[in-house]
């Protein structure tokens, strides 16, 4: 079965009555048969949709002798007349008044603007007309009420418990497309047949009567061999005034991430793509039922986890609308719930759209019996499923949460059918770095030479300096250290130069508050840092050395060794953890070899070394011959004995004292290196390890 229509399947001439009938027949029946029943019936559809609804109801109802009276403001022939000066909501409250407490007959009162009359006001407060429209309503159970409401007006629950028959009408659906579009029109969309799959992912959320307006104003040639031109006509006129129609690439605009991206385009974009080449409208419905709708982007802040949802919606050719979790919050009660219908509302007459709501965890956190949660949060939860429930299978709209604490969502928002897609976005690693890095660096035409990029990707491998200090490098910290070299090399009018490693250095450091040592003050700290190097060069179950550093770091220390990162993250051996010790000895024995004098600066290299060494014994059985292969960490529920501690502690000193006289032996063999390279360190202040690789060739070639 093909999903493409011949010409002649489609009708010639429509009028926008006709198009009403075609559009919603379901919807009209169900109203129709409730007021046959004499319920009461409520529709909530757009206003300009509302008096075709309606003459499709009264027709009906008319060829059943069923009498309407219309109440819309205007003077009713059989109604007595308004007092003077009345206005039009003050008319129609007198003449709601009029029949309650008069005839009525088997007349069906119709209240075409029912938002208008029974709309809240802010803070859940009712209006004054509200006030006096309520008791009217129910005072006499004889009239029957066919009441309208615009989706973006809410009505008191007083008012909406009235209808026990209440129907939704909103967009088209896409079986009914079919019947809504002229021969002519379809010319307007390609050649071939027309296809309704096509066209409906681009209006599912306009109603009959906007749909018949923008068919009827499409302009260009007939049966073109491009459809986009005619498309791109009826997705202009679409999208609302705030929306966001993103232009980002996920494989140009976003550097690295390729797990993330694979997963992306895997799970969601390659399904919609593979189910816009299908012909089957039963495979198509099958997929569909099997695209997440919700999803949850997670991770550190600054990770691009809003950029993420911008190139999804890019690749869909869907519009975005950004939406901050906080700002959705309003202490009135029941404003929180219509700022998100209002949302969902929009996106809906956009579609094919994302919502982005940043920070979803600032009103969507686990409800519990302890939260400290509001209700207002507890009602925004349950509005936001009510509309994710409430969605069309075949209606483009995505909703996209994102946090930082995946862990606090309320549980309900990640069942399957709402938030069921979780897509991590850490950190970048190296590689991640070097492509995000490797895309501002032509965005900006920094000509970052490959030493400058390699250096900028091992200093971003340490903590953020300045006040967002304390936190690792993120794509936007990237950013923003390539735009302040953009700035760098504008000031000093090196556009045309090409970026390199010091610059790279520079424009890290130039205006942290580094510390500035005395010469002597220098020359300690570099005999320190050049015996934690040396020291780790001849232990061979570390990591290379990176970079060595006299310029002081975002913690406070006067001096720094960074290493490679390891080939091995998730299996560590003892072997490690005691060259670790040793190493972490290098400063101070190499403070004690040349000056016979030990600094402060050593403190928490020991403290470091004793929780290490402490952590060999309690933890992983390096009790020796004493206390053998066993857990002894300090645990408030078994005991540990004052024999057994002191056993524990002379483990410990023994493990410390071992590991620090091979420190020892290592620099004292190796002091002419140790002289060198703390010569080197006092005049370079900084050394990667291309700059003390001579130093190294004859011992360790």
């Amino acid at each position: 079965m093909s999903r493409l229509l011949a010409e002649s399947e489609l009708p010639v001439e429509l009028s926008t009555f006709a198009a009403v009938d075609a559009a919603y027949p379901v919807e009209i029946a169900k109203c129709y048969e409730a007021l046959k029943r004499r319920l009461p019936v409520l529709i909530e559809c757009e206003k300009e949709l509302s008096p075709y609804v309606y003459k499709s109801l009264r027709d009906r109802l008319k060829a059943d002798g069923t009498r309407c009276l219309y109440l819309d403001g205007r003077a009713a022939a059989d109604l007595p007349p308004p007092p003077q000066g009345a206005g039009l909501v003050a008319t129609m409250i007198h003449q709601i008044r009029e029949i309650v407490r008069g005839a009525v007959g088997e007349r069906i009162v119709v209240l075409p603007h029912l938002d208008i009359l029974g709309t809240s006001m802010g803070g859940g407060g009712l209006g004054s007309e509200a006030r006096e429209l309520i008791p009217l309503l129910y005072e006499n159970p004889e009239v029957l009420w066919l009441g309208f409401k615009d989706p973006a007006f809410p009505l008191p629950p007083p008012i909406e418990n009235l209808f026990p028959a209440r129907e939704q009408i909103f967009g088209v659906p896409r079986d009914r497309l079919r019947y809504l579009v002229t021969q002519r029109e379809a010319r307007k969309l390609g050649r071939g047949g027309f296809d309704p799959y096509a066209l409906y992912k681009h209006v599912s959320g306009v109603n009959a009567i906007r749909l018949r307006r923008l068919l009827g104003s499409l302009t260009g040639e007939d049966y073109p061999a491009d459809a986009a031109p005619a498309i791109a006509q009826l997705r202009t006129a679409t999208l609302t005034t705030d929306v966001e129609l993103p232009q980002v690439d996920i494989d140009k605009d976003i550097g690295g991430y390729g797990p993330v991206k694979d997963r992306l385009k895997a799970e969601i974009l390659q399904i919609l793509a593979a189910k816009d080449q299908l012909s089957d409208p039963a495979a198509i419905t099958r997929i569909e039922s099997l695209i997440p709708r919700g999803m949850i982007f997670w991770g550190p802040p600054g990770t691009g986890k809003t950029l993420f949802a911008k190139a999804m919606a890019t690749s869909l050719g869907a519009a975005v609308t950004i939406v901050s979790g906080p700002e959705l919050k309003s202490k009135w009660v029941g404003e929180s719930e219509e700022n998100l219908r209002a949302v969902f509302m929009k996106a809906r007459k956009s579609a094919p759209a994302v919502i982005v709501f940043d920070e979803l965890d600032s009103f969507a956190g686990a409800r519990t019996n302890q939260s400290s949660s509001s209700g207002v949060e507890h009602s925004m939860v349950n509005q936001l499923l009510t509309e994710m429930d409430g969605f069309r299978k075949e209606e483009l709209v995505f909703v996209v949460g994102t946090t930082n604490f995946a862990e606090s969502l309320d549980p309900a928002l990640l069942r399957p059918g709402r938030f069921e897609f979780a897509l991590h976005i850490p950190y970048p690693n190296g590689e991640d770095r070097r492509a995000i890095l490797a895309v501002h660096d032509k965005r900006l035409g920094l000509k970052m030479t490959d030493e400058a990029m390699d250096a900028a990707v091992k200093r971003t491998e340490e903590l953020v300096p300045g006040p967002s200090g304390g936190t690792h490098y993120s794509g936007d910290h990237l950013q923003a250290l390539c735009r302040q070299l953009a700035r760098m090399r504008m000031r000093e009018n090196t556009n045309e130069a090409p970026t390199v490693a010091t610059d790279v250095d520079r424009a890290i450091e130039q205006y942290l508050e580094m510390p500035k040592l005395t010469k002597h003050e220098e020359l300690v700290v570099a005999t320190h840092e050049a015996g934690h190097a040396v020291s780790a060069l001849s232990c061979k179950h570390l990591s290379p050395i990176d970079r060595i550093s006299i310029r002081g770091d975002i913690g406070g220390a006067l001096g720094y060794v960074k290493y490679s990162d390891p080939a091995h993250r998730y299996v560590v051996t003892y072997s490690q953890l005691r060259d670790t010790i040793c190493t972490l000895y290098g400063g101070r024995e190499a403070e004690a070899l040349v000056f016979n004098e030990i600094s402060t600066g050593s403190a928490s290299d020991v403290e470091h070394a004793t929780r290490i060494a402490r952590s060999l014994v309690e933890n992983y059985g390096d009790g020796g011959t004493e206390l053998g292969v066993a857990m002894w960490e300090h645990d408030r529920n078994t005991p540990i004995s004052e024999a057994a501690r002191a056993k524990i502690d002379t483990q410990i000193v023994k493990i410390l004292e071992t590991e620090r006289t091979r420190c020892r032996e290592i620099l004292e063999t190796q002091r002419p290196l140790l002289i060198a390279m703390r010569d080197l360190l006092i005049e370079k202040k900084v050394l990667d390890r291309k700059a003390f690789s001579h130093l190294t060739e004859t011992t360790h070639g």
